[in-house]
C-alpha cells in the first residue's frame, strides 16, 4: 500500500521516514519529495508498505502524531486522476508565424509578433 505523509519537518530524510514506519511492518520504500532545483524538502513524502494490514495500523497510529515538532498527516495515497491536473505554467503563444512570400507578391496579411490585445491591466480610471 502506498501511504501519503504530509506536514513533515524539512529536517527529515528518507531514512527517518522509513524508520518511523518500520516499527509497524516492512517498509518497501520511503521517499520525501524534494524541490528539483533547491533539493530542499517540500514537506511531504510517500511510504510504501508490503502488507496492507500493517500499513493501515501505521496510518491509524501515526496520523496526527508529532514528529520533529510538527503534527504529521498520514493517509492512504490516492492516485492522481487520469487526464486531469496540468496547472502551473502554460506555454503561451505570442503571435507567431506570418510573413514570408506568397506566390504573386508579398503577403499583405501582416506578420506575427507580440499579441498586444491580450487583456491585462485596464487603464480606464
Amino acid at each position: 500500500m502506498n501511504i501519503y505523509v504530509g506536514n513533515l519537518s524539512w529536517n527529515l530524510k528518507d531514512q527517518d521516514l522509513s524508520n518511523l514506519f518500520a516499527t509497524y511492518g516492512e517498509v518497501t520504500s520511503a521517499k520525501i519529495v524534494t524541490d528539483k532545483f533547491t533539493q530542499r524538502s517540500k514537506g511531504f513524502g510517500f511510504v510504501e508498505m508490503a502488507n496492507d494490514a500493517e500499513a493501515q495500523a501505521a496510518i491509524a497510529a501515526l496520523n496526527g502524531t508529532e514528529v520533529d515538532g510538527r503534527n504529521i498527516v498520514v493517509n492512504e495515497s490516492r492516485p492522481k486522476p487520469e487526464g486531469g491536473g496540468g496547472g502551473g505554467f502554460k506555454k503561451r503563444s505570442f503571435g507567431g508565424g506570418g510573413g514570408g512570400f506568397k506566390k504573386g507578391g508579398y503577403n499583405k496579411g501582416g506578420g506575427g509578433g507580440y499579441n498586444r490585445d491580450r487583456g491585462g491591466f485596464n487603464n480606464d480610471y
